[in-house]
């Protein structure tokens, strides 16, 4: 048994030490918004925080986790209001089919917990997740947005 701690919820998980957090999270934990989309951690569609820091979780076994803080997307929102990421993602209208963009969210987030004035240099070397619409203009609009309000 793996203890994890989820969104501010603990939850005792049963899974082989090499189950990746991703599988974790959305099959014992029943949490869906946290993607698959490669399972080699390029695209970034997995993106979690653990302690605050952006990883892509297809990789990162469940175990290695344990007694450490993972917040999903299902976790950014608090008592149903939107962070400044979430505001400037509709605001700006990023998404299209909206896959990638958990994880996109998640990474931005994150680079702006650590930079809150990014800039595009800063940008093109933090968010390197991969949006097959081609969204990066509104996402990188979205982002100024959200560091400016």
């Amino acid at each position: 048994m793996t203890r994890l701690n989820v969104n501010g919820k603990n939850y005792e998980i049963d899974a082989e030490p090499a189950m990746p957090l991703l599988w974790a999270i959305r099959e014992q934990v029943g949490l869906t918004g946290t993607k698959y989309g490669c399972g080699v951690a390029q695209c970034g569609a997995c993106t979690v925080h653990i302690d605050g820091a952006p990883v892509r979780s297809c990789v990162v076994p469940a175990n290695t986790a344990a007694g450490k803080k993972i917040t999903t997307i299902e976790g950014l929102a608090a008592n149903g209001v939107l962070t400044k990421v979430q505001k400037a993602w509709v605001e700006h209208e990023v998404p299209q089919c909206g896959y990638c963009q958990a994880g996109m969210i998640m990474a931005v987030s994150a680079l702006l917990a650590k930079k809150p004035k990014p800039t595009d240099a800063d940008i093109d070397a933090a968010i390197t997740n991969i949006c097959r619409c081609g969204t990066f203009q509104q996402v990188r609009a979205a982002i100024h947005a959200a560091a400016n309000s």
